[in-house]
């Protein structure tokens, strides 16, 4: 094509009548195409690929095209001060080189996309009508897809956008038929089979509105997943998914200084306990990302931790890892593990979470909350470690249940243990996490599966919900940013009601609440209260540097009084007197109000 085109570029100049002489300029073809070529090589034009031809290529051509123009011209009068060369040529030259490149490519790609199959054109089965719902980059990047895939069966019929200037307007010859309020009418118009929801960025309040919009119009649908999801930007038909949960409950991204992050955690040894649990593994695998030196995981769960184990060493080969099975009780274990393992960092996620389980259980809680935490905690001030996170919950605050309790004594222990000790310990106290093991999903999931009912405590009970990749990554931004001694409290947002969630689980199951699957109220359990608190009221709030972390300056307690008070929790744990133990919890936190 370079050879081609400068060949074209003499005869267009001469009328394609150039005469003898004029040939002359013609047989330098060889020189340019070798320049061109060479240029065309370097800059990497050859790696495009032809199917996916964008506007990438085309500024990339546009580029090669005037640069080896640039460069033969310097050559040529450099050899032949350009004597017998027309300029109005070389002006001709790049455009004609930019056409021939182009046709190909353009003609590969409609090809590729069917436009010039006139052969075969795979028809599916089955045909379902879409509307796209977004008629942004999104939803331009499915409609490629759909077009370049036919074999999928998606036929998309139009768009809906709440952009008023797009209304009228066409997406690959894809009409904008109106806005995202008028789904109902469009689907009834043109018998739409499923509806696609390609807003990534919307937020969860937009996203809620558009779910609810689309269950009025008794269609399927189903949704891309949310942005910081789409991994390196790919759109298309493999990553739809029926909606979720979390898009309705969902955040907006949590935005983390991972520079800071990475700096406390990069080549540093570092320990998780509970590292099966929901929140644990995640945390390993968050941190196993920042490049630690080694990761020591320390679970009780022999299939937790083999599972963690399994999924880590996987995913980052490289990683040295440590696979401990113990509990934090056990003093023996922990103190052979941090003599061995010497870890400079520690996130504290073991413990026993279920309230109305530990409610009758007062011994158990206490043994493995306060006693495990207390045994950990020494063991980390003996061994030097840098940072202690100890990872608590909203229960702890004036807590109506043993576990909220034991969680606030373990509170109360790192933050007195930190003024006398050179380890950091720094506490982070936040509410529910969306698919936890622990959390109401699984269970309403299963319920709705076998048809119901659903059961909910209270119409009026709520509660506050993260997800667990964003509950672990504030986790990490807290550890950086602590001196030592700080409660830090995660911005859970605004309180979610139970039955709105109960609710909308069984909407996305594709049933009706109250009709289908019905929704039963059954009493508060032991323990449980009707909405939670993230900080106490003599806790003074405060905000950090971080729009998502909030710091509460805790209450002074007497150390050596809180250190009598523990020990007599383990004596009375060693001859399992339960009363005894709740009169100490109630000593140490006065503000608890157990409810039956």
């Amino acid at each position: 094509m370079s050879g081609l085109a400068w060949v074209l570029a003499i005869l267009i100049r001469y009328n394609f009548q150039p005469d003898n002489e004029d040939f002359a300029a013609i047989y330098l073809f060889p020189i340019i195409m070798t320049l061109q070529v060479w240029i065309a090589w370097r800059s990497g034009l050859q790696r495009g690929i032809w199917r996916y031809v964008s506007m990438h290529d085309v500024r990339l051509m546009l580029n090669v095209a005037f640069s080896g123009t640039l460069v033969a011209a310097l050559v040529l009068f450099i050899l032949i001060r350009l004597d017998n060369i027309p300029r109005s040529s070389l002006l001709f030259y790049p455009f004609i080189l930019i056409i021939l490149w182009s046709i190909p490519r353009l003609a590969y790609r409609l090809w590729y996309e069917h436009s010039l199959n006139f052969f075969y054109i795979p028809i599916p089965t089955t045909q379902q009508k879409v509307l796209i719902l977004g008629a942004g980059t999104s939803g331009d990047m499915l409609v490629r897809d759909m077009v370049r895939t036919p074999q999928y069966g998606y036929i998309p019929i139009g768009f809906l956008d709440d952009q008023t200037k797009l209304l009228g307007g066409k997406l690959h010859g894809i009409p904008v038929l109106g806005s995202i309020e008028d789904v109902q009418d469009i689907v009834a118009e043109l018998d739409i089979d499923v509806i696609i929801i390609a807003i990534p960025s919307a937020t969860d309040e937009q996203m809620q509105r558009v779910v609810e919009l689309c269950e009025q119009s008794k269609v399927p649908f189903r949704t891309l997943p949310k942005l910081d999801n789409v991994v390196n930007g790919q759109v298309d038909l493999t990553t739809l998914r029926d909606v979720s949960i979390d898009d309705l409950l969902g955040r907006a991204k949590v935005e983390l200084d991972w520079q800071i992050i990475q700096t406390n955690l990069q080549q540093k040894t570092v320990m998780v306990t509970g590292g099966g649990g929901s929140i644990g593994s995640e945390l390993c695998r968050q941190v196993a990302k920042l490049n630690p030196q080694q990761l020591i995981i320390f679970e009780r769960s022999e299939f937790n931790l083999y599972q963690i184990e399994l999924q880590l060493r996987q995913t980052f080969p490289a990683l040295t890892l440590h696979a401990c099975l113990g509990d934090i009780t056990d003093k023996i274990t922990l103190t052979h593990i941090l003599q061995r393992y010497q870890p400079q960092v520690i996130f504290h996620a073991a413990a026993y979470k279920h309230v109305p389980m530990l409610q009758n259980q007062v011994r158990q809680a206490a043994y493995n909350n306060v006693l495990g935490t207390q045994r950990l905690a020494d063991l980390a001030s003996q061994y030097q470690c840098e940072t202690f996170v100890m990872i608590s919950t909203d229960k702890a605050v004036n807590p109506t249940n043993v576990m909220g309790t034991t969680k606030r004594i373990a509170e109360i222990y790192c933050q007195g243990l930190n003024e006398r000790t050179d380890t950091q310990f720094i506490t982070v106290r936040f509410g529910n996490v969306l698919g936890s093991a622990g959390s109401v999903v699984p269970l309403f999931k299963q319920q709705i599966q076998r048809g119901g009912p659903v059961t909910v405590t209270h119409p009026d009970i709520s509660r506050y919900f993260m997800t667990i990749p964003e509950a672990c990554q504030l986790i990490l931004q807290g550890s950086a940013m602590g001196q030592g001694g700080e409660i830090f409290v995660l911005d859970m947002g605004k309180p979610i009601k139970i039955c709105y969630l109960a609710e909308q689980m069984i909407r996305l199951s594709g049933k009706t609440p109250g009709q289908e699957i019905k929704i039963e109220y059954t009493g508060l359990r032991a323990g449980e209260k009707l909405h939670e608190e993230l900080f106490h009221h003599d806790e003074e709030f405060a905000q950090t540097q971080h729009q998502k972390i909030f710091l509460a300056l805790h209450r002074t307690n007497h150390w050596e009084r809180t250190q009598d008070l523990l020990q007599q929790i383990e004596q009375a744990c060693n001859v399992y007197d339960e009363t005894k133990i709740l009169g100490i919890l109630q000593t140490l936190v006065p503000e608890m109000k157990l409810e039956n």
